[in-house]
């Protein structure tokens, strides 16, 4: 199992619920909205002088999702180039039983 996180400006929040559905049919997520920071495409704060945001995506999918989450990624990428959209990989996740006791 992959953790998976987008961070992406807010703008391109659609694209990237449509395109996390297609390539991982049913997939469950968490989604953070009016993420502030700095990155690679400047600052992002929501306030009159850096009004832009972000939203980061966090998933945990099976092995075979990733390259399709990677190409749908790409391709959303590619018609956004202006847009911050980046994809973090955690290999290895898995998710630990909680028993009482």
């Amino acid at each position: 199992m992959t953790r998976i996180e987008v961070v992406a400006n807010q703008s391109v929040k659609p694209d990237l619920i449509e395109a996390l559905q297609e390539a991982v049919p049913g997939i469950s997520y968490t989604l953070w909205t009016g993420v502030q920071g700095r990155g690679g495409q400047g600052v992002r704060r929501g306030d009159a002088i850096w009004p832009e945001q972000n939203v980061v995506f966090m998933a945990y999918v099976e092995d075979r999702y990733v390259q399709p989450l990677r190409e749908a990624l790409g391709q959303i990428k590619e018609r956004f180039p202006r847009e911050g959209i980046s994809l973090f990989e955690i290999p290895g996740a898995r998710q630990v039983p909680l028993s009482r006791g």
